[in-house]
């Protein structure tokens, strides 16, 4: 019977695929540490804000396909976002840490790097840096996700069309920390031209290979927070915009493009309950730029949506049996944000901060004492981390995988955390599911429980890239 069973399924995937065509193009969506509760809460937030009870459903959670993903690398239960990516990218599961290599370092090939010999024009964009692990999976083979300079020479090698993000985290200098060649003349040298920010880049030829990052003076680790963001600020859905014009301009053969909504792991990392929705909801207005495209071309398009970690195993829910996750809009600023303006007020103050200079802050940027009500509890959390930091000036920043913090600010934002309700496991990754969505030919190969490996795979079949 489930021999039966077997054969009437891979009978009707074929049959729905021959029907269909080949994706001609592909758009390959990962949210880094989204887990499926990080998704369920955005949902439910956006609803809470409404005053509703439910859910306000994303773009992507509206897709026709959904089904649920294994993650664990191929030497730890919890995986780190380098073996996971190059699991989403190659199909084969590694060693963390790992760059597009194998368990004995060998080469592995990407699923970019398959679409690139296929004849489709490749980009690969991210809201963090362009040698980060996610999207460094891609396109570079490297032993360590920290050799960064020795991935970005990787780049030009993969010969993609396009990369997108905030920049580069070690230009100059090599793993082993010694300085070396700037790889900004290299990457010209290999034909790609260089963009610093949306106004250089209306400037570029469409025919060129680029590479488009944030203005010079930005941060190079990452765009800015969806919630902290300000006007001029390079955002992961233009880069999606610009990738998209940039793929398909006189282009017959079609496109693959991988976008990472990198900053939701960092978010999670720091247990920001506020910023990890923020960002979610920045990946669906980027994922959005591709359901626009694919509803021109319906018959030829495949937009897969998921995650390569779930990251701080965040719960919707302290005990109780409610949520209050509409308090969430009142915080205005990230922690790490909130952490610099506290910085920024001991220099003001002349290190000589009040208690009422501090509720000043709280209350214009975490809603405190205003639309957001404290126990007894809870005020006294923050007032005796005041009296520790700021009066007695014991201070000593907190840290998590990304970031330093004030240890007000990470009060604060346990206090936000407390008041709607949600709770978190870790600052780390765990072994949880996460969720991919389908939409588009091939679609139905995603209607199944998947491991990560077989992702790449399943697109490459909905492609007709050759295996």
């Amino acid at each position: 019977m489930k021999k039966t069973l077997s054969l009437f399924i891979l009978l009707f995937v074929s049959v729905s695929l021959f029907a269909q065509g080949k994706a001609k193009y592909v758009f390959y969506f990962i949210g880094d540490g989204m887990g499926a509760d990080q998704v369920n809460g955005t949902e439910m937030y956006l609803a809470e804000k409404e005053g509703m009870i439910g859910v306000k459903p994303l773009i992507f959670t509206q897709f026709p396909v959904m089904s649920v993903v294994n993650t664990y690398s191929r030497t730890n239960s919890v995986t780190d976002s380098s073996a996971a990516g190059t699991a989403l990218a190659t199909g084969e599961k590694t060693y963390n840490g790992a760059i597009g290599v194998g368990k004995d370092k060998e080469k592995l090939t990407s699923v970019a790097e398959r679409a690139k010999k296929a004849g489709k024009k490749v980009g690969v964009i991210t809201s963090v840096s362009v040698d980060h692990a996610t999207p460094a999976a891609f396109y570079a083979h490297q032993p360590d996700r920290g050799m960064y300079y020795e991935i970005a020479h990787d780049l030009p090698l993969a010969n993609f069309d396009f990369y997108g993000g905030s920049g580069f985290l070690k230009p100059d200098k090599n793993a082993d920390g010694e300085n070396a060649p700037s790889i900004y003349p290299m990457f010209e040298k290999a034909g790609y031209k260089l963009y610093r920010g949306l106004d250089e880049y209306s400037q570029s030829s469409r025919d060129e290979k680029l590479i488009l990052i944030q203005k010079e003076g930005s941060d190079k680790n990452g765009l800015p927070y969806a919630i902290d963001r300000k006007a001029g600020d390079l955002t992961l859905k233009e880069i999606t915009q610009s990738a998209i014009e940039h793929l398909s301009y006189k282009n017959n053969k079609g496109f693959f493009l991988m976008v990472e909504g990198g900053k939701i792991d960092w978010a999670c990392h720091d247990n920001d309950a506020a910023t990890v929705f923020h960002e979610v909801i920045d990946m669906d207005e980027a994922i959005a730029e591709a359901f626009a495209f694919y509803k021109k071309h319906p018959k030829e398009t495949l937009i897969v949506v998921t995650a390569d970690h779930e990251t701080g195993g965040i719960a919707l829910g302290t005990g109780k049996y409610a949520l209050n996750l509409q308090s969430l809009q009142y915080q205005k600023v990230s922690a790490n944000q909130l952490s610099t303006l506290m910085s920024n007020l001991r220099k003001e103050k002349n290190n000589n901060v009040t208690w009422e200079d501090m509720k000043q802050l709280l209350g214009e940027n975490m809603g405190f004492w205003k639309e957001v009500k404290l126990t007894w509890e809870q005020e006294r959390k923050l007032r005796d981390e005041f009296e520790h930091s700021f009066v007695q000036k014991k201070q000593g920043f907190e840290e998590s995988m990304y970031t330093k913090t004030e240890p007000m600010a990470a009060r604060a934002k346990e206090v936000m955390n407390e008041v709607a309700m949600v709770s978190w496991a870790s600052h780390s990754h765990s072994a949880n599911f996460v969720p991919v969505f389908a939409i588009g030919v091939g679609a139905e190969l995603f209607n199944a429980r998947l491991n990560n490996i077989d992702i790449p795979h399943n697109i490459s079949k909905a492609a007709g890239y050759k295996w």
